[in-house]
């Protein structure tokens, strides 16, 4: 039963850890899977795209959008036309440049060719305004959403990866970040209810603005944001806030959530602020403090990291940690290719551990690390990251075990071989660093960084760790030959052919006889290494691992073979004593001394060899009998009754 009531806890932490992450893992894979069938536009590479004013004209009740989107974009060659992505079931019906109308044309590929009346010389800044109107919903993207929550309506969108086409003209390179944007959402002020709507998109609510029976609500966002994380969403949302200290420059975390929703809602968004204030402290300052965080309940599974405002389907705590992670790790600094995805998913996953670590404690950040372990090491291959051919699937892509739980255990490690304050360092350099941030990283930037700023030759880990594929697994084998020394041979075996050796800090856990306990860390870099510390007490139990700082798998811990013989070979008799015990020894061995302790750890009797020892003068208890021998210490227990 004790061991029952020992595991519940276990079971209960890994069953939540895993519903939550697969939760997670499942909705990003649904995102992605558009991407994976999308072909980039070619026509849309000769321009880059400075800013975006976007004037939607929204009725939650109707499956419409109309509006006008005026773009300003810089031409990377001289331009006679430029093209725009935008479903044709999406309808044109004016492009103004100066005042002046353009011809254009809307074609099957999706594109509309805007006639430019000069040529737009490379280099050279300029702007549009396209007018247009339609039913997204026909174009079939499912990124634009006209439904109902409790009978009220709502339309929210979620583009990503290239859905935005489906209801703005845009441009989808999603390697053109655009630098801001200004989005103006009319809408009718109330429901059929008569309740208010209540707009929300990226960035700063700058006003509301009543023009008769309509409400304009304008949001300001001025960081750079790849057309896919652009979002609004409108319904009858009940608004509510949490305030950010932010180091004396507070900002809001603004939720925007259905009435009947309200009470869950606020009963488990204000941890945010906790979470907010761990990633600050650990990495840096959010990265859009200027403006706003916030979360928009919305009506689909899982969440999706718009920058500023995290569109979620519900609020647990691990999905509200995940996508509040993404606004550093996905947002400010996004990966550059699908080869590199762990940079955003390991990340996320390892900042919603740090969460657990800091908040729940170390027991449980430790169930946590070996719920990822157990997953990691469920398959023998595997590699975080991606080879070509794995690119073609969208389930390798976001795979939970290796680009999640194996990226974020990888993380764990790194931070394990160079420490913390190196590596949280390196971590927000890697924000920080001015080709990187606000823009995109692959895996050797990231390496890059934290080369220079651990300045250790990362090589080889990344070799065994990221790019090839499996895991070890350890035999330790220990003894201990004098007093003040112990000594450890590490032997592995690779679960995969691809590497030969993983070179790794192993995290050794020494237990002596009264309880003392001395953690070390073996730097093991080749088979069958031994290892001698100093030790100030007699050793009874070596742990490896005890906290699950590796990816690993059967392991084990013997005794020295020799050791297990010497023990065979010495006899402490009787046992329980009463009186006195006797000591049997083969000829061969000497014993240098004799020791005895309680289970206190302080030192009772002190003596040469003898064959008896008088145990009357001790009270009853477990003592414990160390013995230095010409072939090493023994540690011996008897009992007095």
């Amino acid at each position: 039963m004790n061991y029952l009531l020992l595991l519940l806890p276990v079971i209960s932490f890994g069953q939540d850890f895993t519903e939550s992450m697969e939760q997670i893992r499942e909705a990003e894979t649904k995102a992605a899977l558009n991407k994976m069938l999308h072909r980039v536009n070619m026509n849309t590479g000769n321009y880059d795209v400075t800013y975006h004013r976007l004037e939607f004209n929204i009725d939650p009740s109707q499956a419409f959008i109309s509006g006008d989107v005026t773009t300003y974009f810089e031409a990377k060659e001289n331009l006679s036309e430029v093209t725009f992505e935008l479903t044709q079931n999406m309808v044109v019906s004016q492009v103004m440049q100066r005042g002046n109308p353009l011809s254009y044309t809307q074609n099957t590929d999706d594109e509309l060719v805007i006639t430019l009346d000069q040529v737009q010389n490379m280099g050279v800044l300029d702007s549009l305004t396209i007018s247009y109107s339609g039913n997204p919903i026909s174009s079939g993207f499912g990124s634009f959403e006209q439904t109902t929550h409790n009978g009220d309506p709502i339309i929210w969108t979620l583009s990503e990866p290239y859905g935005a086409k489906g209801w703005w003209p845009c441009k989808q390179d999603l390697i053109d970040k655009i630098d801001n944007i200004d989005v103006f959402i009319t809408t009718p002020i109330n429901n059929p209810s008569n309740e208010e709507y209540v707009a929300v998109a990226n960035g700063l609510e700058q006003s509301q603005t009543i023009n008769g029976s309509n409400k304009t609500t304008h949001f300001k966002h001025q960081y750079p944001i790849p057309a896919y994380l652009v979002a609004i969403a409108v319904t009858n949302y009940e608004v509510y806030s949490h305030t950010v200290a932010n180091n004396g420059n507070p900002f809001e975390i603004i939720n925007y959530v259905y009435p009947e929703d309200l009470a869950y809602a606020q009963s488990n968004t204000p941890v945010t602020v906790d979470i907010m204030n761990l990633f600050t402290d650990l990495f840096e300052e959010y990265p859009y403090a200027s403006e706003k965080y916030g979360h928009a309940q919305f009506g689909w599974g899982g969440g999706m990291e718009h920058t500023t405002v995290s569109f979620m389907g519900s609020f647990g705590r691990g999905l509200i940690a995940h996508e509040l992670a993404h606004q550093w790790f996905g947002d400010k600094v996004t990966c550059g290719s699908w080869k590199d995805i762990w940079l955003n998913e390991g990340f996320a996953t390892y900042l919603s551990g740090l969460v657990v670590e800091n908040l729940d404690g170390n027991s449980s950040f430790i169930n946590w690390k070996q719920n990822l372990n157990n997953s990691i090491t469920s398959q023998n291959g595997g590699a975080v990251f991606l080879s070509d051919t794995d690119t073609l699937s969208v389930n390798r892509i976001f795979s939970g075990r290796l680009s999640y739980n194996k990226g974020a255990m990888v993380t764990h490690m790194l931070r394990k071989k160079l420490g913390d304050a190196m590596f949280f360092q390196g971590m927000q350099n890697y924000l920080d660093a001015p080709n990187l941030s606000y823009a995109y990283a692959k895996t050797e930037d990231y390496k890059q960084v934290m080369e220079a700023t651990s300045g250790q030759d990362l090589s080889e880990f990344f070799s065994d760790w990221i790019y090839n594929q499996g895991y070890p697994s350890y035999a330790i084998e220990w003894h201990q030959p004098n007093a003040s020394q112990v000594r450890i041979t590490i032997t592995q075996t690779q679960s995969h052919s691809s590497v030969s050796y993983f070179e790794a800090p192993i995290p050794i856990r020494l237990v002596g006889t009264s309880g003392e306990i001395l953690d070390i860390v073996l730097d093991n870099t080749s088979n069958n290494e031994t290892f001698i510390r100093n030790v100030t007490f007699p050793v009874s139990t070596v742990l490896f691992d005890p906290e699950v700082d590796l990816i690993s798998k059967n392991n084990s811990v013997t005794l020295g073979i020799n050791d297990v013989v010497l023990e065979n070979q010495l006899i402490i008799y009787p046992n329980p004593a009463s009186h006195s015990i006797s000591i049997q020894k083969p000829k061969a061995m000497e014993v240098e001394s004799i020791e005895i302790y309680n289970s206190l750890g302080q030192l009772l009797i002190k003596t040469n060899w003898q064959e008896s020892i008088d145990l009357s003068a001790l009270s009853t208890g477990l003592f414990f009998i160390q013995l230095q021998t010409n072939q090493g210490i023994i540690n011996k227990s008897v009992l007095k009754n």
